[in-house]
């Protein structure tokens, strides 16, 4: 095995200083743009390879972010680490990307490992509930910062980026009741979660608002794929009075459910009309295209990075936390056109 190049052998081949060489590589704004260029060019030639744990090390600093997700495949988290990377690449951070499947356990682990490689910070969409986050007091109670986006925990001097998801869920309700909708279906996700429980009340408020009933048989709590939407539609239509439309907390449950309506011959809308919740893409390229409320994920991404990257360079200073609460918006489609 050939000896690896070192900056010694760079500043031999140059004739300059280590010290030099060690400057142009970290880029020093001491070091002129010409022997910069000059030294990375050798460093090419020679093949030479930064120590970057000695660089920690040395700063203090890995240029490593953690980014914790329950599903990559999500359309959803995906965009939200696209615009986390937006923000941190040109800052020189080089992101790590895990994904929990919604298993907490794993999810501790991923934490725990994440933390030992040195991360500068994690960026999180927690599988855990509020009533569970005591399992990872210890983790975020470490000097490493945690920002927590879409799912939130509510820890005390964490920062965290999320939608106004009661709004979302107020403003799907009422339009579907200004459609004519006296019996609205919901299709809750997750009665833990603190996002759902907040788009389940937003939904009976606007119910009560209106002065129509809140009725229990109309909730169905469900996973968020296409076949728990299906059986969730079966569900609320064999009832004695069937729903004339569904709000949903998630778009995929949404898709089944359609799916179902449409063997039934069920009319999207003019018998019944939808909206779901996250503006998957799919939504806009249906037949009959669906009515969504819209999670701006790649907003809420660059945000989070924003922020921890605020944290970061005021660290020394003062201790920032940071509660950002994105608007939510409801794109309305033909799925819940009634009315023009």
């Amino acid at each position: 095995m050939s000896k690896k190049a070192t900056i010694y052998d760079i500043a031999k081949e140059l004739k300059i200083t280590a010290a030099t060489v060690s400057r142009a590589l970290n880029n020093n704004p001491k070091i002129s743009e010409k022997t910069r260029e000059l030294v990375q060019a050798t460093a090419t030639k020679l093949n030479y390879k930064q120590n970057k744990l000695a660089l920690a090390l040395k700063s203090g600093k890995s240029k490593n972010i953690g980014v914790v997700v329950p599903y990559i495949n999500r359309i959803f988290f995906s965009s939200v680490i696209r615009g986390i990377e937006d923000e941190l690449y040109p800052k020189g951070y080089h992101v790590i990307i895990a994904q929990t499947h919604d298993n907490k356990e794993k999810e501790l682990k991923i934490l725990q490992n994440l933390l030992n490689e040195q991360v500068d910070g994690i960026l999180i969409s927690s599988s855990y509930s509020n009533n569970e986050k005591h399992k990872l007091d210890y983790l975020v109670k470490k000097n490493t910062p945690f920002i927590f986006f879409d799912r939130k925990l509510n820890f005390p001097n964490i920062s965290s980026v999320t939608l106004n998801d009661y709004q979302g869920g107020y403003d799907a309700t009422k339009h579907l009741i200004e459609q004519g909708c006296m019996r609205i279906a919901h299709f809750l996700v997750d009665q833990e979660l603190e996002l759902y429980k907040n788009r389940f009340k937003g939904y009976k408020d606007a119910l009560e608002k209106s002065g129509l009933p809140f009725l229990p048989e109309y909730v169905v709590t469900l996973k968020s794929d296409i076949e728990a939407g299906r059986e969730a539609a079966k569900t609320i239509m064999k009832l004695p009075l069937p729903p004339d439309a569904i709000f949903s907390s998630t778009d995929y449950g949404l898709l089944g459910a359609v799916q179902y309506l449409n063997e039934l011959s069920v009319k999207i809308p003019d018998d019944f009309c939808v909206v779901g919740f996250s503006n998957a893409p799919f939504t806009q390229f249906l037949e009959t295209s669906i009515s969504s409320v819209d999670q701006s994920p790649v907003e809420m991404g660059k945000t989070a990075a924003k922020v921890f990257l605020e944290q970061i360079e005021n660290e020394q200073t003062v201790k920032i936390c940071k509660n950002v609460v994105l608007p939510a918006k409801l794109i309305v489609r033909k799925s819940s056109g009634k009315i023009n």
